[in-house]
């Protein structure tokens, strides 16, 4: 399944991206990961690879990693910036499930 048509599903899917690089990235990679487990299969946690996929940084507006984007039937549900306890975005994909 393509990047697009992950995001366009009914169900909601937060993608999460990151940079092996980034120091907060490898602090919440453990609770993330749990999260993705958790949530499946009400919703999809996918993890992008920004230094990978660098089209996503302008496609996006991306100002930072981590940066948390949760679509659902392609359309933006919610984005954040930065580092965030991974308890906020089990309510935000509690929430729209």
């Amino acid at each position: 399944m393509t990047f697009q048509e992950t995001i366009k599903q009914d169900k909601p899917v937060l993608v999460v991206f990151i940079a092996s690089w980034s120091g907060p990235c490898r602090i919440m990679a453990p609770a993330l990961e749990e999260l993705k487990k958790n949530a499946a299969p009400a919703a999809d946690v996918i993890f992008t690879d920004v230094d990978e996929n660098p089209e996503m940084v302008s496609a996006y507006a991306l100002r930072g990693v981590p940066s948390m984007i949760l679509f659902r039937k392609g359309g933006i549900l919610w984005q954040h910036h930065g580092p965030l306890p991974v308890a906020r975005l089990e309510e935000l994909i509690n929430a729209h499930k």
